[in-house]
């Protein structure tokens, strides 16, 4: 009977080792660190410049991308550039402790002081050279003395660049000077930017406007032909995820520094959105507001109306100030907006971007920037539809109102990981397919910095749970 029973025991363990052998998450810590360092040193050492980055570059580094062509002294602000890059690395030094990264991250957080304007945030991209007619009005004298100077939180802007310097701030533990202070003056800038109703502009070179605190409503005027505002971006917007963006920004300025100013500005935020919800029948928001809180047009192709991208960013937003201040007052706007998205939403299950005021139907342009209802012609820059929210969305609010405890992420499994690292070429690369204008040439291989944040924060997820 024990020789009986000692053989099955045997065969269990041998059936087990041979199980783990095959397993697909046997993946060596080891390896991953190795693979992480190879690319993340090939990326600092030739793709950086002076520690900033474009969005991609060509495999043999002459060819530079931001938002369009970049010079050999440029870099993108804008995601996925410089400050997305820095979070790559912070994150790294987490999950490994090697302070290679941190330092790596202190090199992209200098590159971006530089850049700081005059009025305390960043736009779109930075050029070291003076003489450049890109080069903006930098805090440290060396820009351009007429160059651009106007804060922008268009697409993230200032908001990712002061997210990052704050994070590499607390990283190396409020001692490096010049990123410290440069991380004070623009969270005291983004405060000083948001109006007395809680919005804010899409950028700003000079004070806001004292605005009055009044709720959203309908233009009473032709709005396609009247009211057309030149300088529209000095006003209230919610365009390209601001909403978020900003909140997410005052959200980690709280919690790294403990800033009241910024504590009481996400529950500012909070209170325009819900003075911003457009009243029945269509309770979503606008893109762009204006004085008297209208629906107002931006670019010749931005018309006032109601938008389904920032109306669900909107939604995002109210939910994550909700879950910070614990005041359900955020959620009370939520059920009539996704009430308005579900019947609104297009026969292939998407959102326009666009719906005109009062009837909802789905408004478009023409590649002549007509408004038209019919999307057979527009513009090929700009996205007229969207990826619904609206499941996951309502799945969020059902969380907020029933709260659960909270599931920590899963890291990637070991078959992806290995994918990743046998996707890297010899010199440390993840060279793909190019995305964007056709330059330096549709269809090439390019450096991404896209490809490398995302590779490198899985590995990093991977490499910490290990």
């Amino acid at each position: 009977m024990k020789t009986r029973l000692m053989l099955l025991i045997c065969i269990g363990l041998a059936s087990i080792l041979t199980l783990r052998a095959a397993e697909p998450d046997a993946v060596p810590r080891g390896e991953v660190l190795t693979a992480m360092k190879k690319a993340a040193e090939y990326f600092r050492t030739k793709v950086a410049v002076r520690g900033g980055y474009v969005y991609q570059v060509s495999p043999d580094l002459k060819q530079r991308e931001g938002e369009g062509k970049a010079t050999a002294t440029q870099i993108w602000v804008q995601k996925p550039g410089t400050p997305a890059v820095g979070m790559a690395c912070l994150t790294a030094h987490a999950a490994t402790g090697d302070a290679w990264y941190l330092d790596a991250a202190k090199e992209t957080a200098e590159a971006l002081v530089f850049g700081q304007l005059e009025s305390g945030g960043w736009t779109h991209s930075i050029d070291f050279d003076p003489a450049s007619s890109k080069a903006g009005r930098y805090r440290n004298g060396k820009g351009r003395a007429k160059g651009r100077n106007q804060s922008s939180l268009d697409d993230g802007v200032t908001q990712n660049a002061l997210r990052f310097l704050m994070h590499a701030d607390r990283a190396l533990s409020f001692k490096h000077a010049a990123i410290h202070e440069a991380a004070e003056f623009a969270r005291a800038s983004l405060l000083k930017a948001q109006f007395p109703h809680g919005g804010f502009p899409q950028g700003w070179d000079k004070p806001v406007a004292e605005l009055p605190v009044l709720p959203a409503k309908f233009p009473d005027y032709d709005w396609r032909t009247e009211n057309r505002i030149k300088e529209y971006w000095g006003l209230p917007t919610l365009n390209d995820n601001l909403s978020t963006d900003v909140t997410r920004t005052l959200i980690d300025a709280w919690e790294i520094y403990k800033d009241e100013g910024c504590r009481r500005a996400v529950a500012k935020l909070g209170d325009f959105l819900i003075l911003a919800q457009m009243p029945e029948p269509q309770p979503g928001w606008a893109q762009q507001y204006d004085r008297e809180m209208r629906p107002a047009w931006a670019r010749k192709f931005e018309p006032p109306a109601l938008a389904g991208s920032e109306s669900q960013d909107a939604i995002q937003a109210l939910l994550t100030i909700h879950r910070f201040t614990g005041d359900a007052k955020y959620l009370e706007p939520i059920p009539r907006a996704l009430a308005w998205l579900k019947r609104s939403a297009l026969s292939d299950g998407r959102l326009a971007r666009f719906y005109e005021l009062r009837t909802n139907k789905p408004l478009y342009m023409t590649h002549e920037y007509v408004l038209t209802y019919d999307d057979s012609d527009v513009p090929s820059h700009y996205g007229w539809k969207g990826k619904s929210r609206i499941v996951e969305l309502e799945a969020a609010l059902k969380a907020a109102r029933e709260p659960a405890p909270s599931k920590a992420a899963s890291p990637p499994g070991a078959k992806r990981i290995r994918e990743i690292i046998a996707s890297m070429d010899a010199e440390g690369r993840w060279l793909t397919a190019r995305t964007g204008k056709p330059e330096p040439g549709a269809g090439e291989k390019v450096i991404s910095s896209e490809v490398f944040i995302r590779n490198l924060e899985m590995l990093s997820a991977f490499a910490a749970a290990k």
